[in-house]
C-alpha cells in the first residue's frame, strides 16, 4: 500500500527575515511513517525543514515544503498517486499579504486599499513602534484532497484547546 503521510508546521513568510510558523514538531508523524514502514508500506512523507523525521529507508521518500503555496503545488500529484493520507501537518490559516506602520494606518481612509497591497522591501524596518499585519485566509488542504483523488482514504488531526471531551467527539463528528 502506498502511504501519504504530512507532518511539521508551515511558516508563511512576512519578510525575507520573519514569518509566521506552526510549532508542530512533526513527531506524531514520524512515528505513524515509522510504524508504516515497518510493516513494508511505501511511505511518502510531506514535512518541514525543521521536523523531526525517520531515518532513511529503501521504501520512504521525504519531500519537504515550506508554506501552505508549496504544500498545494507537492500534495496534488502525490495525493492522486496513494491509497492513503495520513495528514498530521500543522497547516498555517492565514498568509501575510502587507504589513505597514500605524501612520500609514492614520493617514487613510480606505482600509480595504491594503488588502491590495504588498511590501516591496525583502526586510521590512523596524524604525516604527507598532506594526499591523495583513492577513489572507489559506485553502484549506485537506478539503481538496478528496477532489484530487476520490477513492484515498483520509485521515485527518485537528488541534483544539481547552474544550471538553464531548465537544471533540461533535467536531470529529460534524467533520466526517
Amino acid at each position: 500500500m502506498k502511504i501519504l503521510i504530512t507532518s511539521g508546521g508551515t511558516t508563511e513568510k512576512i519578510d525575507a527575515v520573519r514569518g509566521i510558523t506552526n510549532h508542530s514538531t512533526g513527531y506524531l508523524g514520524k512515528e505513524i511513517a515509522e510504524l508504516f514502514l515497518a510493516k513494508g508500506h511505501q511511505v511518502t512523507l510531506v514535512t518541514t525543514k525543521t521536523a523531526v523525521k525517520p531515518e532513511p529507508k529503501e521504501n520512504l521518500k521525504i519531500t519537504e515544503i515550506t508554506n501552505v503555496e508549496s504544500l498545494l503545488k507537492k500534495m496534488e500529484p502525490l495525493v492522486k498517486e496513494h491509497d492513503v493520507l495520513i495528514h498530521s501537518m500543522a497547516v498555517s490559516d492565514y498568509t501575510p499579504i502587507y504589513m505597514t506602520d500605524f501612520a500609514e494606518l492614520e493617514d487613510t481612509e480606505d482600509l480595504a486599499q491594503f488588502l491590495h497591497k504588498s511590501n516591496t522591501e525583502s526586510k521590512i524596518s523596524s524604525a516604527s513602534d507598532y506594526q499591523v499585519l495583513f492577513l489572507k485566509k489559506t485553502p484549506k488542504v485537506i478539503s481538496l484532497v478528496k477532489q484530487w483523488n476520490p477513492d484515498i482514504q483520509l485521515i485527518g488531526f485537528k488541534l483544539l484547546v481547552n474544550v471538553s471531551k464531548e465537544e471533540l467527539f461533535e467536531v470529529a463528528r460534524a467533520s466526517l
